[in-house]
């Protein structure tokens, strides 16, 4: 097989398959039908037209026997006159309109015989036009019903192409509300951490350390207060306890905020909140 032969061969293949997937049969029984009563009006006209012929004819024929009428009744009326010549032409006359009345008879008969067979294949297409067209109700039905129960099918199976499609939407929807979702969470954590509090902050990061350590100074300063409130309210501090506080106080300033917030650990550690309460209610004794 050489090549224009299979190009031809796949082309025809191709738009054969294409012409399968694109047919519907009910539009196919319908333009099936459709021409044949197409068919069935043009033996109709065909019919119609031969009549028409027939009765030309017909009416010629009726012309030529009313001239054989006259010309027979002027050759009467010559032999009356004893004119035998013009008896003798208005014979001729009318053999010769006998003889197109002969002929037409002829013509006459078979456009008659064409004409009975012509309604008779009319009749019998008629007939058969009727009954594709209950043959073609019923087939439109039956594919009708098993298309529906295909599609219902589908639809209960899940593989169609409308179910396909709305199962992919689903998914979509689902694969949306998590990313959703797990934004939402992020959003959360970055605002519980205070990433949003510092990236909408006016200050760079050197002004949120200096703030920092700002802060930490005051939280020392209110510390030294509360001892010193403490040392005032004893009443009994010696010289001793005030070189022990000077030294505590340049140790202390010598520490870092590290140490203190260790200390501090320990302490919290190592006391519980009962005695805490213990000592200070005993201070308040004293105090009063």
């Amino acid at each position: 097989m050489g090549i224009l032969s299979r190009t031809s061969y796949v082309v025809r293949s191709k738009l054969n398959a294409l012409l399968n997937r694109s047919e519907d049969p009910t539009e196919t029984l319908d333009y099936s039908y459709e021409k044949m009563r197409d068919e069935l009006q043009d033996v109709k006209q065909g019919i119609a037209d031969l009549t028409t012929q027939k009765k030309r004819l017909e009416m010629q024929k009726r012309r030529l026997e009313e001239n054989v009428d006259k010309h027979n009744e002027q050759a009467r009326e010559a032999v009356r006159q004893d004119r035998d010549d013009l008896a003798r032409k208005a014979l001729e006359k009318k053999q010769s309109k006998m003889t197109q009345i002969e002929e037409l008879n002829d013509q006459i008969a078979d456009l008659q015989a064409t004409q009975d067979d012509l309604v008779d294949k009319k009749d019998k297409l008629q007939g058969r036009i009727e009954e594709f067209r209950t043959k073609k109700e019923t087939m439109k039905a039956k594919y009708e019903a098993a298309e529906a129960s295909s599609q219902v099918s589908e639809a209960l199976s899940g593989v169609g192409d409308e179910m396909g499609d709305v199962a992919r939407s689903i998914e979509r929807a689902e694969e949306r509300t998590e990313e959703m979702e797990a934004r939402a969470e992020a959003m959360n954590e970055l605002e519980e951490t205070g990433t949003f509090d510092d990236a909408l902050s006016d200050g760079d990061e050197i002004d949120r350390e200096l703030e920092s350590l700002s802060s930490g100074k005051a939280v020392d300063s209110e510390l030294d207060t509360l001892k010193a409130e403490m040392g005032d309210g004893d009443g009994e501090t010696t010289d001793a306890d005030t070189a022990d506080s000077d030294e505590n106080a340049d140790v202390e300033a010598s520490t870092t905020d590290a140490d203190v917030d260790a200390e501090l650990s320990d302490l919290e550690a190592d006391v519980d909140d009962a005695e805490v309460e213990a000592e200070l209610d005993e201070l308040r004794d004293d105090d009063a």
